[in-house]
């Protein structure tokens, strides 16, 4: 018996994609050694604990999903579309208002449980999204230009947008939803002359948006990038990571000792600006090795979507890749000074476990795609 599951073990080694594998563990060691820096100052080392058992976990959930076929579940997408309302929902009651003004989290300790661990659903309901969303692009690929069509899955991001942010007020995360739609519509093989007018009603939506939906701090965001004196407090996020990353000119002040990072200067410099820190303590030299390993990780996802022959595992590789994609260009522009700050975390690498947790789940989700390639039923 020992020998079967040895000779099962292997072959299912064999099959899986531990070249992706390898990547996201080479970001979290990364992430672990940064980490141990930008909470240097805070005197504990259990931001870097918890960071490595969301590690530990993630590995493991990622074999664990790895060996899960999605297709077999994919009759059950409209119970995970209504699942993932109302888990978003569910922050009117559980939720937590965190500094910023979002209420994103439910904090095991104010539910009485007296550990020190938070959930984050907008995170999580980002894989359930990708999941349903492609399951209905799915359903309708053979009739995707017809307007009941378009209406249904509208409504689909719509409302799980909705969801996501009428409690939260989470901006960062709703926009990452939007996003990843926009891709995934991209790669349906939609004609262009659909997808492009829907894009310019999209964008003809901003004003509307902004003038009845946008919480005034969100804009206030918005704006500072333009003039930081229109409220200085909030845009000194910005500029002090901005000042951060130039500090570290080429090769970085050196490992715990940037001054930005240890003063205390650098604000949430292990979750949204934990790049900063790399910048500044590793030098452009450092930034550039981090870019290039998540620009792998996004092309290695990519390019299993390339290879999947079946609709379903297309879409959902490209919803995943995109995912990635969105939080990485969002983040660095947020470091960066060109983005507004909107809580994005950089995948992997920012401190967060539910952000590192969901990561690995989502590549088991794209290893276990690659294993079961089967051909596609439209054709």
């Amino acid at each position: 018996m020992i020998k079967s599951l040895l000779t099962s073990f292997g072959q299912y080694l064999k099959k899986c994609d531990l070249g992706l594998l390898a990547i996201a563990i080479a970001c979290s060691v990364i992430s672990l050694v940064a980490i141990r820096s930008a909470t240097l100052s805070f005197g504990t080392n259990q931001f870097m604990i918890i960071q490595l058992l969301a590690v530990v976990l993630g590995i493991v959930a990622f074999f664990v999903v790895s060996a899960i076929d999605l297709d077999k579940f994919g009759d059950l997408w409209i119970y995970a579309y209504i699942f993932n309302i109302l888990f978003q929902l569910s922050l009117y009651f559980l939720g937590s208002e965190g500094n910023t003004g979002n209420r994103s989290w439910i904090r095991l300790e104010d539910l009485g449980i007296p550990i020190p661990l938070g959930i984050q659903p907008g995170e999580i309901g980002k894989l359930i999204f990708i999941f349903t969303i492609s399951r209905h692009f799915y359903i309708l690929r053979d009739k995707l230009d017809r307007l009941a069509s378009l209406l249904q899955l509208g409504f689909h991001m719509l409302s799980t947008v909705a969801a996501v942010y009428v409690i939260s007020h989470d901006l960062g995360v709703a926009l990452s939803y939007v996003l990843i739609f926009i891709i995934m519509l991209f790669a349906s093989g939609m004609s262009m002359k659909i997808f492009l007018p829907l894009c310019a009603a999209g964008c003809a939506s901003l004003v509307p948006i902004w003038k009845y939906f946008l919480k005034g701090y969100h804009k206030t965001r918005i704006l500072v990038l333009f003039d930081p004196m229109i409220d200085y407090e909030k845009a000194r996020h910005g500029i002090y990571s901005m000042t951060a990353v130039g500090g570290g000119q080429m090769f970085g002040y050196g490992y715990m000792q940037g001054t930005m990072t240890q003063y205390e200067r650098l604000p949430s410099k292990h979750t949204d600006f934990i790049f900063s820190t790399i910048c500044e303590e590793w030098g452009l030299v450092g930034g550039v090795v981090v870019i290039l390993i998540l620009s792998m990780l996004v092309w290695k996802i990519f390019h299993d979507a390339y290879g999947a022959d079946n609709r379903f595992g297309y879409l959902m590789c490209v919803g995943i890749s995109g995912m990635f994609m969105v939080q990485i260009l969002i983040n660095l522009g947020m470091c960066l000074g060109i983005m507004p700050v909107i809580g994005l975390t950089l995948p992997f690498i920012s401190y967060g476990g539910t952000s590192v947790l969901t990561m690995y789940i989502a590549l088991g989700m794209v290893c276990g795609l690659q294993m079961r390639k089967r051909p596609d039923r439209l054709k």
